[in-house]
């Protein structure tokens, strides 16, 4: 299957990712955070990247610059606790945001196993990411 990394700081949802990809035949590397997601991008190839959004030093935002600057290709599924907000609140709807600066889609915290799994089967498909494929294009939408 796919080879996944897993950029996000809090332990719990690292392992409950990790068990649930792992589960579908996934090949799962994490990291603590935006530094070490980064080396661990340079260190060999992924097919997709999940990133938390909020967390200490390197926040998802500035990660997701460096990989999209560094590894262009790479969908990513940006993933945050963070509240969405109500029609009637002031706060950043986060997740669009993300999206809209290179994410390729995004999962609210706490996400269901299915709502994971159908989301990485889009975004690989449509990247046409498979472990004996890398694709020559430009980054693939999976909404």
């Amino acid at each position: 299957m796919a080879r996944i990394l897993i950029v996000d700081d809090d332990a719990a949802v690292q392992t409950t990712i990790r068990l649930l990809l792992e589960r579908a035949g996934h090949d799962v590397v994490s990291a603590s955070d935006g530094r070490k997601g980064l080396l661990s991008l340079e260190a060999g190839q992924f097919d997709l990247l999940f990133l938390d959004l909020f967390m200490p030093g390197m926040d998802g935002f500035e990660t997701m610059r460096m990989v999209r600057q560094q590894h262009p290709r790479i969908p990513i599924i940006v993933i945050s606790g963070q509240s969405l907000p109500s029609e009637s609140e002031s706060i950043p709807d986060f997740l669009a945001m993300a999206t809209k600066l290179g994410a390729v889609t995004s999962l609210q915290k706490p996400f269901k196993p299915p709502d994971l799994l159908a989301a990485v089967a889009r975004c690989l498909e449509a990247a046409g990411r498979h472990p004996a494929s890398r694709p020559s294009g430009g980054v693939a939408s999976c909404p």
